[in-house]
């Protein structure tokens, strides 16, 4: 990009619905930044002290903000189809839905509650079950956007999808895990683009991620007292402010450059830090029989068919499809 992209560009969100997932951190600042221009933002997120913290910094910031709390643990289908149920119920759309929540490498092997191991159950299976789970609503919108967060992790030589171990029962080893997890996510938001094409949805996924950011993720995960913990604490002029961090998912969620399939991440230091640009995609990334492996073994896990949330546009009458455009 010739120009670095800033808050300044971002067009303005009045009119539009915006679901993101995180109260803090970057989620927090995603929400600010959209509430700010004027969009319809609702965050999600399993706290409901720190959430409702959240709504009233955002209203303190921006009195005017629309922001609305919903409470949902990533870490429970039932909880997540919970939301999904109240959203349609309430709201006619979404058109931007933003991936953003995580766990970052708990020391020891934690599950959900539905028995999958944390991180890869909250990160990516919680996020593919609510992705699916609110496509009706996200079909509804003109011009739908589905952000999925990701990780520089990811560029780790030895990130892969280990099939074998899907769930770490046998060997946890918390980054490694952290890291499918991410890798999971990104792969997800190429799949659910290159099957939005073929099933003619009409949602755009895009995958962006925030560089190296001062986020809570390694105080809240290893721990603060961890080595990633007292990194994190001491070299903390190392990692960008979550601002800063936040611009590659905005970007993603609201720039009219933003490309269906594309992944953004900041342009300086190895994408650690900067404004927004096309980041640098792993190899394994765009492996697409193990990407169309995992979505199949993702729906049985979950138990969400995304053919099944929409009806084929061939079998929308002219009226109905016109709804669907128009909506």
């Amino acid at each position: 990009m010739s120009q670095p992209w800033t808050l300044d560009d971002m067009p303005s969100q009045k009119g539009r619905t915006i679901l993101i997932t995180g109260t803090g951190g970057l989620g927090f600042e995603d929400a600010l930044a959209l509430a700010e221009a004027g969009g319809d933002v609702i965050i999600a997120g399993r706290n409901p002290t720190k959430g409702a913290e959240a709504v009233r910094r955002i209203k303190e910031r921006a009195p005017q903000a629309s922001v609305t709390l919903e409470i949902v643990d990533l870490a429970s289908l039932a909880s997540i189809e919970g939301l999904a149920k109240r959203l349609k119920e309430t709201r006619d759309h979404i058109d931007v839905l933003i991936n953003n929540a995580g766990v970052m490498t708990p020391p020891t092997r934690q599950t959900t509650s539905d028995g999958f191991e944390l991180q890869f159950g909250t990160n990516y299976l919680g996020h593919f079950a609510l992705t699916g789970q609110l496509l009706p609503l996200l079909t509804r919108a003109k011009t739908p956007r589905v952000v999925t967060l990701s990780s520089i992790a990811v560029r780790s030589a030895s990130a892969a999808i280990n099939f074998d171990d899907l769930q770490a029962e046998r060997n946890y080893k918390p980054m490694p895990v952290y890291t499918q997890s991410k890798l999971a996510c990104l792969m997800f938001a190429f799949e659910l683009q290159r099957r939005s094409e073929d099933a003619g949805w009409g949602v755009t996924s895009i995958a962006a991620h925030p560089g190296v950011s001062r986020t809570d993720l390694l105080h809240n995960g290893p721990g603060r007292h961890s080595a990633q913990g007292l990194l994190r604490t001491v070299l903390w002029f190392l990692f960008q402010p979550v601002a800063q961090g936040a611009l590659p998912t905005l970007f993603a969620a609201t720039s009219p450059n933003a490309r269906g399939g594309g992944y953004y991440g900041p342009d300086r230091l190895g994408e650690t830090r900067g404004h927004p640009t096309e980041a640098q995609i792993p190899r394994q990334a765009m492996e697409k029989h193990v990407a169309h492996r995992l979505w199949e073994i993702s729906e049985k896990l979950t138990g969400i068919s995304f053919n099944a949330q929409v009806p084929h546009p061939e079998l929308f009458g002219q009226g109905e499809a016109t709804i669907k455009r128009e909506g």
